[in-house]
């Protein structure tokens, strides 16, 4: 019969390159789903300011048709709804590479204050949308005279 040397850490090191193992595939299949996910699915991303007249958006919506992007503003909620489509003239098989997402988005952001629709400006120059949204003026107290009888 031959005698081994017990190492005990012999085992610890397999049962480590097994775990590293495990979570490489995981994370790699997690990621390759996440680039699958983001063509499908984007949101632009949208800064948000304040002047001493209005409440500013910029919003980033390069390739995006100025008809396929509506602002709407209810109950105190401003919306942004819009598209960006797909390439039609690049053919599939064609792409090396595709990183640049498509698709509808739809984002809304509670204003701080009540707001008159009707005096928010919006423009759209170089991919950029910009909102305005203008503060409504501060209500004065109003002077109550009381007459004596």
């Amino acid at each position: 019969m031959t005698l081994i040397r017990w190492d005990p850490f012999r085992n610890v090191a397999t049962l480590q390159d097994r775990i590293n193992r495990m979570f490489d595939e995981a994370f790699l299949r997690s990621k390759d789903i996440d680039d699958e996910v983001s063509l499908a699915s984007w949101k632009p991303t949208v800064d948000i300011y304040d002047t001493d007249d209005a409440i500013v958006l910029k919003v980033e919506l390069p390739g995006v048709d100025k008809e396929k992007v509506s602002v709407d503003v209810k109950d105190n909620v401003l919306t942004l709804k819009g598209e960006r489509s797909v390439d039609k003239e690049i053919k599939e098989k064609n792409y090396y590479r595709r990183e640049r997402s498509f698709g509808s988005f739809h984002r809304s952001f509670t204003l701080p204050t009540t707001v008159n629709p009707e005096d928010i400006k919006a423009t759209y120059k170089d991919g950029i949308l910009t909102i305005e949204v203008p503060k409504p003026e501060e209500k004065k107290p109003k002077q109550i005279t009381i007459d004596v009888k």
